[in-house]
């Protein structure tokens, strides 16, 4: 009997999420048709960015000399 007493509480819990949802759903739809047309865009993926190997050189540089200095600070604490 237990068992189906559990059965049976889980089913109501799962309804109430079920109502949940679907209130939440029709709030998202209710928004989306407030919105117009706007809401239903489809979306266009982003062209990729490109790095031009300057660039990329002078990040690279960059984060070298970054390191170096912690490497550097990293020699004088244990110094």
């Amino acid at each position: 009997m237990s068992i189906l007493a559990a059965i049976r509480r889980e089913e109501k819990k799962v309804k109430k999420q079920l109502a949940k949802l679907q209130h939440d759903l029709s709030g998202l739809q209710s928004a989306a048709k407030a919105l117009g047309k706007s809401a239903s865009r489809d979306f266009v993926s982003a062209k990729k960015r490109v790095l031009s190997a300057a660039g990329r050189a002078k990040i690279s540089k960059a984060a070298k000399k970054r390191w170096a200095k912690v490497k550097a600070q990293a020699k004088k604490a244990v110094a």
